[in-house]
């Protein structure tokens, strides 16, 4: 995969990032959108495939980005189709300051050290061109307030924006409601994002961890394909997510720009 093309991840990452202050917004999710994101550019770049509820490799051949290669041998490894809520909600810790530290090797960012309250050291990134986080932002912006539907690109990166709980972030207060309602509405225009963005919720939700109680008559009806079948996977995880998200929220403390 060229260097000409930004991927998923990198971009959802450089939406997280506040200029002001050098920090990411959503810490404790963001882990979750950037394993998700990973997901969507390897189904992009034609290397897995949903089955169902299930991510699927269908080729293994490396992509040439060396987060994304980890990721594939990872799914390759497992041998047989995992459920999106298992990859995503999966101890795989400290994607965001793999993805930092990815971005500054390829000088989209720079590390600047510092010190919290005089003692304990910090990390902040900057961004080193400011026009690529514009670009980004100013493809969001058009695909909500233009109606046009967005290309797939942009489509799963809103979707994984809104999973994570970006919204607020980019489009604050009473006055970007409306913004963030028709992020939101977004996730419709790709299927293998919004899969992976519903995953991302129901992890967040801890409805992987426990079965769902059935709506009157256990019908799905009103939910997005989707998000039915992410639901169905819940009901299957058993006691796993909550082991890993323990590991989740010790490992946010640590890793990543603070």
């Amino acid at each position: 995969m060229g260097r000409s093309r930004r991927t998923i991840p990198e971009e959802l990452l450089l939406l997280a990032l506040d200029p002001a202050t050098g920090t990411t917004a959503q810490p404790q999710s963001l882990d979750l959108g950037l394993a998700g994101a990973q997901l969507v550019e390897l189904a992009l770049a034609g290397r897995i495939a949903p089955d169902g509820d299930r991510i699927a490799v269908v080729l293994p051949r490396p992509t040439g980005d060396p987060t994304l290669d980890s990721a594939l041998e990872l799914l390759r490894r497992r041998g047989s189709p995992v459920r999106a809520v298992h990859w995503i909600g999966g101890p795989r810790l400290g994607l965001r300051q793999t993805y930092l530290t990815h971005l500054e090797r390829c000088g989209m960012v720079h590390a600047v050290s510092g010190h919290m309250c005089g003692v304990l050291p910090t990390t902040r990134y900057q961004a080193t061109d400011t026009a690529i986080s514009r670009e980004i932002r100013a493809r969001l912006d058009a695909a909500i307030r233009t109606g046009v539907p967005p290309d797939p690109r942009t489509a799963a990166l809103a979707a994984l924006a809104h999973a994570v709980g970006l919204g607020k972030h980019l489009y604050p207060g009473n006055e970007g409601r409306s913004c963030r309602s028709r992020l939101r509405d977004l996730i419709r225009h790709d299927p293998m994002g919004g899969l992976v963005a519903h995953a991302v919720m129901d992890v967040q939700n801890g409805a992987a961890a426990q079965p769902r109680r059935a709506q009157a008559g256990g019908s799905t009806a009103g939910r997005s394909p989707a998000r039915a079948s992410v639901s169905a996977s819940a009901t299957t995880t058993g006691r796993r997510v909550p082991e890993q998200a323990r590991h989740l929220a010790g490992g946010m403390v640590r890793a990543g720009a603070r």
